[in-house]
């Protein structure tokens, strides 16, 4: 395998999907399973957090045999590799962003705060991570909010289903395709594709609320598949950004002030949704275009700043992309 396939494959395995959020309230929805005198029954979130508990734990003990990523050996073929790394980052610093001068962590920090290569792929995730986030949130309000205010009137287990299948395809999609379309196409042609098309793909889901039955589940189920399939792709193709524009050792480092971003506006996404979501139901007959219509063209306002984002003079490839 090429590098950039296993840097796609790499990255694929940590980033999670949606998810199936129809397990709330076990006891009610499946009473041969869970008595409602069980803690189950007396807590409806035990269970999606105890899944999710096991699963993290399990993670926890697998980083066991996880293998050193920096290379600490004295092996010949390690130490050429060490050497074309450090070519790499070195060019990566030489490429008008100047060398890292001085010692210590306060002065790595200093040197990644001006790389541009890696705050250009910073913001880049963080525009796109709150549009995603958002979207989950406003998604999930929207299919089960009654036709009376243009939503789709799904019940908690259908906008369930609708995941599951998004989740499952994205897993399949990350990693039998994305690997190869990674290696043949590179980061920035599918990272602007998916960015296009899912403008294209938002601006339809407002209609979808005059569908009905079978054609609106199998339809709906198809522009949820495809619209994370097009967010795995952005995220995934921006975390590779990130790692190839520094050097290896600066890698925790520029990932930490990543993630750390990323919160924030992760944080925010909700509310803001939220807020986008109550005020949309009160403008459902608005004069310039409807609730849903104005919120469905806010999310897509927010792609259409993150794919202005990946040109020039804002974007800079790093080097060892090119």
């Amino acid at each position: 395998m090429s590098l950039s396939e296993v840097e796609a494959v790499q990255l694929m395995a940590v980033i999670p999907d949606g998810g199936d959020k129809s397990s709330f309230g076990p006891a009610k929805r499946y009473p041969n399973l869970f008595s409602e005198e069980s803690i189950f029954g007396r807590f409806p979130y035990f269970l999606p957090c105890f899944v999710i508990s096991v699963l993290a734990a399990g993670a926890c003990v697998a980083c066991i045999w996880l293998p050193e990523t920096l290379h600490m050996h004295h092996d010949d073929k390690i130490e050429t590799i060490d050497t074309m790394e450090a070519q790499v980052s070195d060019s990566s610093l030489e490429d008008g962003k100047g060398k890292q001068s001085g010692s210590g962590r306060m002065a790595s920090t200093k040197s990644l705060l001006k790389n541009w290569q890696l705050m250009s792929a910073i913001t880049l995730y963080c525009v796109f991570s709150l549009h995603d986030t958002a979207y989950l949130e406003i998604f999930s309000l929207w299919a089960v909010s009654s036709r009376k205010y243009r939503g789709l009137s799904f019940t908690s287990q259908d906008v369930g289903t609708v995941l599951a299948i998004s989740g499952l395809g994205v897993l399949v999609y990350q990693l039998t395709i994305y690997p190869f379309l990674a290696k043949y196409a590179g980061l920035i042609k599918p990272f602007r594709s998916a960015a296009v098309l899912s403008i294209l793909l938002l601006a339809t889901y407002p209609f979808m609320a005059n569908l009905y039955g079978m054609e609106l589940k199998v339809l709906i189920n198809i522009a949820s598949l495809l619209k994370n399939v097009f967010a795995a792709t952005i995220t995934i193709a921006c975390n590779i950004l990130q790692n190839t524009a520094v050097a290896q050792e600066q890698r925790g480092v520029a990932n930490g002030i990543s993630v750390t971003l990323m919160s924030i506006f992760k944080a925010v996404a909700p509310a803001a949704a939220g807020i986008l979501f109550s005020w949309a139901q009160k403008n459902i007959t608005g004069l310039f275009l409807p609730g849903d219509q104005i919120l469905f063209w806010l999310l897509n306002m927010v792609s259409v700043l993150g794919l202005s984002l990946t040109f020039s003079p804002f974007f800079s490839m790093p080097s060892a992309m090119k």
